[in-house]
């Protein structure tokens, strides 16, 4: 018989993830109860759509987890317990041993539902980040012994920049999502927090290469579609999806339609999503690379940058950044401080000054969505 999926709201409090969420994840990994959580707030309704818990569910799946859609529609991530189990297993042998973790992430992604599976096969209860909590404060709560915990970019930069000595407390701080600015890294480092960046994403049950190394039993190589990926993390598929699997998952690999090289120590870099690659006058431009350097300047807080069509150029780059307090950045300054890091061509050629960078429900920033609010004119 057909097994059925089980829809969870998503959590308003650690109670929430502690009473609701957890026992779901420990009998998801037993494979007996499959469960989806949705995100908050107006992404759910389309995601419960995806999700679809009236039809039957696919054989073998035992968590489904609706991605971003940061690349276009959202897909529903089939992922059996095994996958988890290697992900998480494989995770706690590159940091050093099991551990108690806290969570700081939202449980309707695959990152924060990681930190659920990783304390689950630990035999150690997360710590839950309450919502406008002090890191510090959550910090405390946490058993002693080996600590953990998992961020997006975002949150690096602020808690580096106001609790450095509670980002200090961890064995190792892992950071992906969204790629992290070289600058801001070496802050942390510096800071004496041990970050390690990660690359992956939900259809390989997350982080599935730590600093540039895959996990053990992953494996990489870079073809010409992007990266491409194997390995017992790998996702089943996409739910009600068969051609959007296919056109993916081949011959025990998920093609990532990432942008990457590999050095000749086998060491993964990651350029970007291969859709978001900017050609402007021929040359390509990684949008993130972009806004790495944007940050960098005294004047900008934060940034996000996309193409859009030109006459004479192809596409030109657009930034969108959100003024450092009591800045006021413009072209005039920004363009050549980019040129001289990263050449004329990766330069603005538009400007939009806004308040914040949206992000989606995974902790990335909304590229698309930024792009789609600034059809107009520049600022």
């Amino acid at each position: 018989m057909p097994r059925q999926l089980t829809v969870l709201p998503a959590p308003d409090s650690p109670d929430a993830v502690l009473g609701t969420v957890l026992p779901a994840v420990r009998a998801a990994l037993d494979g007996t109860a499959p469960f989806a959580v949705l995100p908050s707030g107006p992404a759910a309704a389309a995601a419960r759509e995806v999700l679809a818990p009236g039809e039957p569910l696919e054989d073998g799946a035992d968590l489904v987890v609706v991605t971003s859609g940061s690349t276009g529609g959202g897909h529903g991530v089939l992922l059996p317990a095994s996958a988890l189990a290697a992900s998480a297993t494989a995770t706690a042998e590159r940091l050093g041993g099991p551990g108690a973790w806290l969570l700081a992430l939202p449980v309707s992604a695959i990152a924060g539902l990681q930190v659920l599976v990783r304390s689950v096969l630990a035999g150690t209860v997360p710590t839950a980040l309450a919502p406008g909590e002090e890191l510090a404060a959550a910090v405390a709560r946490m058993p002693a012994g080996r600590r953990y915990t998992a961020m997006v970019p975002t949150q690096l930069r602020r808690y580096l920049g106001s609790e450095p000595e509670a980002m200090r407390a961890f064995d190792a701080v892992i950071v992906g999502g969204a790629a992290t600015d070289p600058a801001l890294l070496a802050r942390a480092r510096e800071a004496g927090v041990a970050v390690v960046t990660t690359y992956g994403m939900t259809e390989t049950a997350g982080g599935c290469v730590y600093d540039g190394v895959p996990l053990d039993g992953v494996r990489v190589r870079v073809g010409e579609d992007g990266i491409v990926v194997g390995g017992p993390v790998l996702a089943l598929g996409y739910r009600r999806d068969p051609a959007g699997t296919a056109a993916a998952f081949a011959d025990g690999e998920f093609h990532t339609r990432d942008a990457g090289a590999l050095g000749p120590d086998g060491r993964l870099t990651v350029l970007g999503r291969l859709d978001d690659v900017v050609v402007t006058g021929g040359v390509n431009v990684a949008p993130q690379a972009v806004e790495g350097a944007l940050r960098e300047h005294p004047a900008v807080a934060d940034a996000v940058v996309f193409g859009r069509a030109d006459d004479e150029w192809g596409q030109r780059v657009v930034a969108a950044v959100v003024p450092a307090p009591g800045a006021a950045p413009d072209l005039a300054a920004l363009r050549p401080w980019v040129t001289e890091r990263l050449g004329g061509p990766s330069a603005p050629r538009e400007l939009h000054l806004i308040g914040s960078v949206p992000t989606l429900h995974t902790g990335k920033p909304d590229r698309r969505g930024v792009a789609a609010r600034l059809a107009v004119g520049p600022s």
